[in-house]
């Protein structure tokens, strides 16, 4: 699809001052890249033209950690006011043995949804409902999802050999995999589903669910050589609470950064979520073997976990990005929200210069490009691939805000997404997701979700 957006109200670069209007207000789009930005620019005779009069156009974000099944799993009771451990056993661990490929594949509609109407355009999930008895078609259920909404994704697909220290998952009664069975299912995704090319809508990564819970020594070593033999991101949790720390040293001897090294999981390959619980030697080893951060406040702030401390990160040279984590634990699934609260909270703790709305902005765009392996994303810039975000700002809201290239940022939810498109191509119009029917799609989990309160007892 070829387009020329025209007379946008501002188009963002995180480079330009706040004077509320970047230097470029049209931007032009031929074969899936950017090709040109501009005032007042000639239109070609094969494109289609859009009047930005009362948009912000905004690069794609890229949301780097979230579980789409959770989705399904929002606002549990008994998980309500529960910190990270209680809260694994309550909700995700008690529930995932029993979610459906059907249900499976609805959860990642609703998930992949809420980030296309909040500005989002690259989703990385980290899918960790496998087990020893587990089948392809779950998985293919969240592959599939993505392709029928256009979103690129990024597969991070979890594993575990061991039922692990965090009790929710022996409560469950999970029987995990074996390496063999690991190896052969990662295989599977590479053949079937990875794209190598640089503008690739499928990607998988190797991401073990907790790199000191779910898998032993020899394994985590056999997963992150298969990762670099095939080219491949690492990706797992890591010091979202210091019960981490606890067991590594415990089980390791060594605090679960330096144990991570020891089994080859630092580089520049690999990014961890939450590092809430970090210190300033493990932030500057991780610096130093260029390891980065999913960074996911709101998820953090939900389940009391703390704030990471992201801020000494980026100093020390790591790469910072964001997610949404999964919506049991972020119920909002929104970038938008995401962008707004890594804005606001680390004000409140170190000042008001501490972080800029902008700087904001390149951590859920083109910070989390770079991290997922993306060099091509980002930024609206030519020769950049084109996944951009329009923002309407017409609404009465959005009178009052005299920079109105932040004003999405800002303002926070809600947002109103009037088109965006994802390698040229619209998936988002006037706030609707396309290819996404609504009503079927509430009309199926009415009952879907019925069954998964009976097969887990709870009606």
């Amino acid at each position: 699809m070829n387009f020329l957006i025209q007379n946008a109200k501002a188009i963002f670069d995180s480079k330009q001052s706040l004077s509320g209007l970047s230097e470029h207000c049209d931007l032009r789009v031929r074969d899936g890249v950017i090709a040109e930005l501009g005032r007042q620019l000639t239109p070609a005779v094969d494109e289609t033209l859009y009047d930005a009069t009362d948009w912000v156009i905004y690069p794609g974000m890229v949301n780097t950690h979230h579980h789409l099944a959770q989705s399904v799993l929002k606002g549990i009771p008994e998980g309500l006011n529960q910190p990270l451990g209680d809260w694994l056993a309550a909700v995700p661990y008690r529930f995932w043995p029993h979610i459906s490929a059907d249900l499976m594949y609805d959860a990642a509609l609703i998930g992949l949804a809420e980030l296309l109407r909040s500005g989002a355009t690259t989703c990385a999930d980290h899918h960790y409902l496998y087990h020893a008895n587990s089948t392809p078609e779950v998985e293919e259920a969240v592959w599939q999802a993505a392709s029928d909404l256009g979103i690129r994704f990024v597969l991070c697909s979890g594993s575990a050999n061991v039922a692990g220290s965090h009790k929710g998952m022996q409560k469950a009664g999970i029987v995990p995999e074996s390496i063999d069975q690991i190896l052969a299912r990662y295989q599977r995704s590479l053949q079937q589903h990875h794209q190598a090319k640089e503008a690739a809508m499928k990607k998988l990564v190797i991401a073990p669910t907790s790199l000191i819970h779910s898998c032993t020594p020899d394994c985590l070593t056999v997963l992150a050589e298969f990762a670099r033999t095939h080219k491949l991101g690492m990706h797992s949790h890591l010091l979202e609470v210091a019960f981490d720390n606890e067991q590594a040293q415990q089980k390791y001897g060594l605090s679960p950064v330096n144990y991570a090294n020891s089994v080859g999981w630092l580089g520049d390959n690999v990014w961890f979520a939450h590092l809430v619980s970090t210190q300033p030697d493990d932030i500057a080893l991780l610096a130093e073997t260029g390891t980065n951060i999913a960074h996911c406040p709101t998820s953090n702030c939900r389940l009391g976990s703390g704030v990471a401390p992201v801020l000494a990160m980026q100093s020390a040279g790591m790469k910072i990005s964001l997610g949404v984590d999964g919506s049991a634990s972020a119920e909002s699934g929104s970038m938008i929200q995401e962008t707004n609260l890594a804005w606001l909270l680390h004000r409140a703790l170190h000042g008001a210069s501490s972080t800029q709305a902008t700087q904001c902005v390149d951590w859920a765009s083109r910070n989390g490009a770079e991290v997922l392996g993306y060099n091509n994303l980002g930024s609206l810039s030519v020769g950049m691939l084109a996944d951009i975000v329009a923002y309407d700002v017409s609404h009465y809201r959005y009178q009052g805000v005299h920079t109105p290239a932040l004003a999405p940022v800002l303002a926070g939810e809600p947002v109103q997404v009037a088109r965006s498109w994802v390698n040229g191509n619209e998936v988002v119009v006037n706030g609707q997701v396309k290819n996404l029917d609504t009503q079927a799609l509430t009309q199926r989990l009415s009952t879907n979700l019925q069954r998964l309160l009976h097969k887990t007892g709870v009606l």
